[in-house]
């Protein structure tokens, strides 16, 4: 666990219920003197165990993490300009691993999810109704499904599908079930360990019998899965015997990927950016102030060059009135190289022979490259369209490979590329295991998880005192058990003694049911269902374990980059274990 004593960067661990802070949360977050000229918003500091706010229970949240945005355009606000800025405490960077960004060489991106936020409620659900439709009209399932409805805010990532008993599972680090659903009818504790917790052999919760929810893209497919077990249960008659649970996810996998081949989901999106994407003017400022700082940049993206340039168009020329605006190749300028169709994970591994073609940026043809380097045309070429020439600072490809892409930027060691994307297996865990990249990991639920966990901090105290509560309780009940069992006592006295014990125990299941409570209620005000995206109970998730182990830097935007100096160095709080508690000044 992990307690901030600079002021600096910090985990999300730092909100473990046993400490409190002597410092104001105006100096425990404030920023050393001559190296920014941010200032911290009073109001959204940090200071984990500090004064209330006031009632903090009392309004009830929706059962979900919003990860929209405002509609409102609003001038960017960034580190390299004269305006101090204000840092809310949920557009932080938070950091794992030291990175100093003086040894950063190369800044690179993912498009989807990361540069390009893409909004839930008009984008999944346009996933979803078309993952409906091919599973009816291609692959024989009943028409009733057309009737179906999306609730977007109900899956949260982090979740692990059993594939094979129909069964969602939210897990913590150590890969304990701690909640489990089966379609939406929550299994009790009893069958929670009865099928996960009463094996000879702990189960690796891995492929093929389970599927992770670790993309904001797996949301809709999950929801439909818990949907599809529950019509199974339901209505036996109207689903073929022979298909199985793990038959169901098969086909609705088939049926997402469907819908991405035959484009229809980035048709609708390109013929319309604006109802499926968010505005962010921090984007071409970001990109100015890395490029300005003596940094490349580069994109690489699994989209093809057709939908990367709709898409990257609306980002850098957004703020027009209308949003009309035809596509260009002006936003080139913001890149060194870009990488489409790169088919990562598998980009990401040295021994991936997929061939290097460059694109034609105009037409969106393809040519043959020798590692990137332009091969002639072999024969009459004279009435093929020839290149036209855009910015020669910008290379635009096709497929390859990792080793490529280095040898474009002229990469000397991969600790000098920092790489920020969206997808914890795609684009965090393959580049840092593989490579050794630095990493960051965009999280956009973590901007409000954050505000709320601030909100809580006095409901969070009074849980440490009921849990200590307990503890001293169940204490004392074994002394009187012990005494009872083992010492030889008076009649009087035996009988004064159980007296006792019977008043502790009952008192002690009464403090139990408080704790459990008061423990459930607070979940909820971050989901309803599942509870808090980085924590199960007081165990980090394991989503959160997969963050802090790959994740060198994590936070909700990837324009938060803006609001840092290009040449910062992020320091992570200092390693605690629990028996360091009470014990090291904090």
């Amino acid at each position: 666990m992990r307690i901030p004593r600079r002021q600096l960067s910090f985990c999300l661990s730092l909100f473990s219920l046993e400490f409190s802070y002597p410092v104001s949360p105006r100096h425990f977050l404030g920023v050393p003197k001559g190296i920014h000229t941010l200032r911290l918003n009073r109001s959204c500091a940090i200071g984990a165990m500090g004064e209330n706010l006031g009632a903090v229970m009392k309004d009830k949240r929706p059962h979900s993490l919003d990860v929209t945005h405002s509609e409102d355009v609003q001038q960017p606000c960034i580190w390299s300009s004269s305006v101090e800025c204000n840092i809310d405490i949920g557009k932080q960077i938070f950091c794992n691993r030291s990175l100093n960004m003086k040894n950063i060489v190369a800044v690179g991106f993912d498009m989807d999810y990361t540069l390009a936020q893409y909004k839930p409620e008009t984008f999944e659900s346009l996933a979803y109704e078309g993952t409906i439709r091919k599973l009816v009209y291609d692959l024989a399932y009943s028409e009733e499904l057309l009737n179906w409805s999306f609730d977007w805010k109900y899956m949260v990532r982090g979740l692990v599908l059993d594939k094979r008993r129909g069964n969602i599972l939210k897990m913590d680090r150590h890969k304990y079930v701690k909640v489990a659903y089966h379609g939406f009818k929550e299994l009790s504790k009893d069958d929670k360990v009865e099928t996960y917790g009463s094996t000879l052999v702990r189960d690796s919760f891995d492929e093929p019998d389970y599927a992770l929810i670790d993309t904001l893209f797996s949301l809709a497919e999950a929801y439909l899965f818990a949907q599809l077990v529950d019509f199974k249960d339901n209505n036996p008659d109207k689903v073929p015997e022979d298909v199985d649970y793990a038959r169901m996810y098969k086909d609705v996998r088939a049926a997402v990927d469907m819908c991405h081949r035959d484009g229809t989901l980035k048709q609708m999106v390109a013929k319309d950016p604006k109802r499926f994407i968010n505005v962010d003017t921090s984007i071409v400022p970001m990109l100015k102030m890395l490029r300005d700082s003596g940094r490349s940049t580069f994109l690489v993206t699994n989209s093809l060059w057709d939908y990367t340039n709709v898409v990257m168009n609306f980002l850098c020329t957004s703020s027009a009135p209308d949003g009309d605006q035809k596509c260009n190749l002006d936003w080139l300028q913001y890149f060194d190289v870009i990488i489409t169709g790169s088919a990562k994970p598998g980009f990401f591994h040295e021994d991936n022979r997929a061939n290097l073609f460059g694109v034609e940026p105009k037409s969106g043809m393809l040519l043959n490259t020798d590692n990137g380097s332009p091969l002639p045309q072999v024969g009459n070429t004279s009435e093929m369209s020839s290149p036209t020439k855009v910015d020669k600072s910008c290379k635009v490809f096709q497929g390859g490979n990792v080793m490529h892409l280095h040898k474009l930027l002229q990469i000397e060691s991969s600790s000098q590329v920092l790489y920020v994307g969206d997808h914890i297996y795609g684009d965090i865990l393959r580049s840092k295991k593989a490579l050794g990249w630095r990493t960051m990991l965009v999280v956009p639920e973590l901007e409000r998880e954050v505000e709320l966990l601030w909100e809580l901090r006095k409901t969070r105290k009074q849980l440490q005192l009921l849990r200590n509560d307990r503890d001293a309780i169940e204490d004392k009940i074994h002394h009187l058990k012990w005494s009872l069992k083992f010492e030889d006592v008076e009649a009087d006295e035996k009988e004064r003694l159980s007296a006792e014990l019977h008043q502790l125990e009952s008192e002690q299941e009464r403090v139990r049911l408080s704790h459990q409570d008061a423990l459930r209620d607070c979940h909820r005000q971050f989901h309803g269902v599942w509870g808090q995206l980085m924590k199960t109970g007081y165990q980090n998730s394991r989503f959160a374990h997969q963050v802090e182990r790959f994740a060198c830097l994590y936070s909700s935007q990837v324009t938060n980059l803006s609001l840092y100096s290009p040449a910062k160095y992020y320091r992570p709080s200092e390693d605690f274990m629990p028996h360091e508690f009470g014990i090291i000044p904090l």
